[in-house]
């Protein structure tokens, strides 16, 4: 059995292959994006990764229902509302089901339980937590929702801080523990360590679940030099004050993780990264193409020993 911690649109990829060549396969969902618009709860990394194991994800923008249709939007501008968030039509009745269920007093572990089944999605897709857990983003200009920061404004303040709301008093999902614990190979996906990953790693119990089985946990890098593949990553690093390259994301993934998987481009770095009790892997790891993530995956079941 395979754990992937997972969140973002760099998660989805890595995720899809592995589930088309593993069978046992759980992933454990980042919340710490989760918004609430015009009423609606949204999941943006949980339905990201639904809709990429049911072959329904837009490919081109790495999140949303392909094809899908903004009637929707078009009415709420009629209605002089702000439209940044870029729901779509099928799209926003995943939400509008999710928020009606909350409110019947059904937990996000449950609702994300029906949704998979209702996209004929296999594997098991797990809330980090059933608690809400907040990731804001601090900056000159105030502090800000992360999807407010991101979308909405575009990235463009400088970041000075990140803040976990609700992450300290989160209880685990009890079904990621086991999943975690139970697992031959723990992977933490190459997605942004601290908007996607790190509130996960700010659950008490999820990091302290890892660190005592470190052995078996992978982290795959999102970086390739000094860049992310994408999204924000490398300005929220130097943000924290973490060295902007591999080096500076296996010291923080240092109490959890004894494996990391680098680009052949960062090979310089290994050294350094085996100081930390670390193994370190070094393959292509950029993921344009589904041979490229079939690649990856096959490489860290087959050439990843732990």
């Amino acid at each position: 059995m395979i754990t992937i911690l997972a969140g973002g649109t760099g998660s989805v990829k890595l995720v899809r292959g592995l589930a088309s060549q593993q069978n046992d396969v759980n992933v454990v969902c980042n919340v710490g994006d989760n918004y609430w618009l015009y009423g609606l709860y949204i999941c943006p990394d949980i339905d990201t990764i639904i809709y990429g194991l049911a072959d329904l994800l837009d490919q081109e923008r790495g999140w949303g229902i392909k094809n899908d249709t903004f009637n929707f939007l078009r009415q709420m501008e009629v209605y002089g509302e702000e439209t940044w968030f870029r729901i779509g039509d099928r799209d926003a009745a995943t939400h509008l089901m999710r928020t009606n269920m909350l409110k019947n007093g059904k937990n996000l572990s449950d609702i994300t339980k029906w949704m998979c089944e209702k996209f004929a999605v296999s594997a098991k897709i797990i809330p980090v937590t059933d608690n809400s857990v907040e990731t804001r983003i601090t900056t000159e200009k105030g502090d800000l929702h992360l999807q407010e920061f991101w979308v909405k404004h575009r990235g463009k303040d400088k970041v000075e801080g990140i803040q976990y709301i609700g992450a300290e008093k989160a209880r685990p999902n009890p079904e990621a523990i086991n999943a975690i614990h139970d697992s031959d190979m723990i992977i933490i996906a190459p997605a942004n360590p601290l908007t996607s990953i790190g509130p996960m790693l700010q659950i008490k119990g999820i990091r302290k679940e890892l660190s005592k089985i470190k052995k078996k946990v992978i982290a795959v890098s999102p970086l390739i030099g000094e860049k992310a593949i994408s999204g924000p990553a490398a300005d929220y690093m130097a943000a924290a004050g973490i060295e902007v390259n591999v080096y500076g994301l296996a010291k923080m993934y240092s109490d959890v993780c004894s494996n990391m998987i680098i680009d052949t481009k960062d090979r310089i770095h290994s050294k350094k990264i085996q100081n930390f009790d670390m193994k370190v892997y070094e393959t292509k790891i950029l993921m344009k193409t589904k041979e490229a993530e079939d690649a990856l995956a096959s490489f860290i079941l087959k050439q990843v020993h732990v």
